[in-house]
């Protein structure tokens, strides 16, 4: 297992709609994260100096992150739901330049 942490920042006019599509999450999607060997997936919101910021966890506990992200990636109904939760989120430099919305984190710690 590995655990992966990532961070983003969201749309101050857009934090109530992100709680409520993940308040009201598709099944189709959790079941896919699911299949995409991701377990203990959860997304935290932290205001920092007036802006908000969205930090997600999930372990992955299978043998090939690559492929199973991009099962996720190419599956129909997980592309709708980035389709409605993408437009609230300000990613940072780092992953704009990557064309992605979320920047990865390094582990400095963990206890078990």
């Amino acid at each position: 297992m590995k655990r992966y942490a990532s961070i983003t920042g969201v749309k101050p006019d857009k934090v109530a709609r992100y709680k409520y599509l993940h308040a009201h999450a598709w099944p189709a999607v959790l079941k896919k994260i699911k299949e995409c060997n991701i377990r203990n997936y959860s997304i935290y919101l932290k205001n920092i100096d007036g802006k908000p910021y969205l930090f997600s966890y999930f372990e992955y506990t299978g043998n090939n992150f690559t492929a199973d992200m991009q099962k996720m990636t190419t599956d129909t109904n997980t592309r709708k739901w980035w389709k409605g939760t993408d437009p609230t989120q300000l990613p940072l430099p780092d992953a704009t330049a990557r064309g992605k919305i979320w920047s990865d984190m390094e582990e400095v710690f963990h206890t078990p």
